[in-house]
């Protein structure tokens, strides 16, 4: 039975689900960052995933990277699948702009987080959700 780390419950904020994954928002608000978190049970890697799976990833993963780019227009869009701190499965999606408060190194280690404001949180979320509201099989958390 899938069940979220409490690591990635604490980090970031449920937006909604796609068929395979949950998208979240992460509560850092230095860059625009959401997150794919496969509704999986005990997944580490992305080749633990099936094959169908794995293809649903990608295409999911794709979709949110284009939904960023066309919305942000980006110097540069990070996606990555990093387990170091978190095993359970997750991807991150950062879009980077030359001059943001890490450019151009990793995000990761290079400042503190920044979290948002509540009113600031509640209009990012809720512009994430519109744009997300556009995509096949998108159903916003309640």
């Amino acid at each position: 039975m899938f069940s979220l780390h409490p690591r990635l419950d604490a980090d970031t904020l449920l937006l909604g689900t796609l068929p395979l994954c949950q998208v979240r928002l992460h509560r850092d608000s230095r860059y625009p960052w959401l997150l794919l978190v496969p509704m999986r049970a005990n997944l580490t890697e992305i080749h633990h995933l099936s094959e169908a799976d794995q293809q649903q990833l990608m295409r999911e993963s794709c979709q949110i990277a284009s939904l960023m780019e066309q919305a942000l227009k980006p110097d540069s869009m990070n996606v990555g699948a990093l387990g170091n701190v978190v095993s359970q499965l997750h991807l991150h999606h950062v879009a980077r702009f030359e001059g943001d408060d890490a450019w151009p190194g990793p995000i990761w280690g290079a400042l503190p987080s920044k979290p948002y404001e509540p009113d600031a949180l509640a209009e990012t979320a809720q512009f994430w959700r519109q744009a997300l509201a556009a995509m096949d099989g998108f159903v916003p958390a309640a």
